[in-house]
């Protein structure tokens, strides 16, 4: 109805409530329809009548209020859709950088690995099986001196001496 229009530009709430009343089961299902989204023919729905609240001063008087209701659907739905599809290609192109961040990380982190054990294999013989015996498989100092009949603090000294050694050697790697 042209009254309505009218009435919507006199900024009468009591009328723009009877338009929302009449036309927001019609928006959503129209809008569902094509988009087979409750979610996005809410979001339409909503941000449609906010925006005939903004425009009211603007709307056409020889146009119908249903007329200009379902334009100004349309036009939202198909911002929306222009954001969705930004926002897949976003997510997609998001998801393939940290799987690539993935892979190459794991790239770095065996690079890594071979390195250090590259640099336990340059530590003299003894420090070596210290240091193995203790970081690798996880026994204590003083079962370490036992199995090698050396004393605990020989052990600790040799480990001392070995991760400076592997730091140096790895320092050199990483930068």
């Amino acid at each position: 109805m042209v009254s309505q229009v009218a009435a919507l530009k006199r900024n009468e709430r009591a009328c723009f409530s009877e338009v929302y009343t009449l036309y927001h089961d019609k928006l959503y299902h129209f809008i569902y329809s094509r988009t087979q989204s409750a979610y996005l023919a809410q979001e339409v729905v909503q941000l449609t009548f906010i925006r005939l609240w903004e425009v009211r001063s603007r709307l056409a008087d020889e146009l119908s209020i249903d007329i200009q209701l379902f334009r100004i659907a349309r036009t939202i739905l198909i911002d929306e859709l222009r954001k969705e599809i930004v926002k897949s290609k976003y997510k997609e192109w998001a998801g393939n950088n940290q799987e690539q961040e993935y892979e190459d990380n794991q790239v770095a982190e065996k690079d890594t690995l071979r390195h250090v054990f590259a640099a336990m294999e340059e530590l003299p013989p003894v420090r070596k099986k210290v240091f193995k015996l203790s970081r690798i498989q996880g026994f204590s100092h003083k079962q370490i001196a036992g199995i090698l009949s050396i004393s605990p603090k020989t052990v600790e000294n040799h480990i001392t001496k070995a991760i400076k050694q592997l730091r140096s050697s790895i320092s050199i790697f990483l930068f």
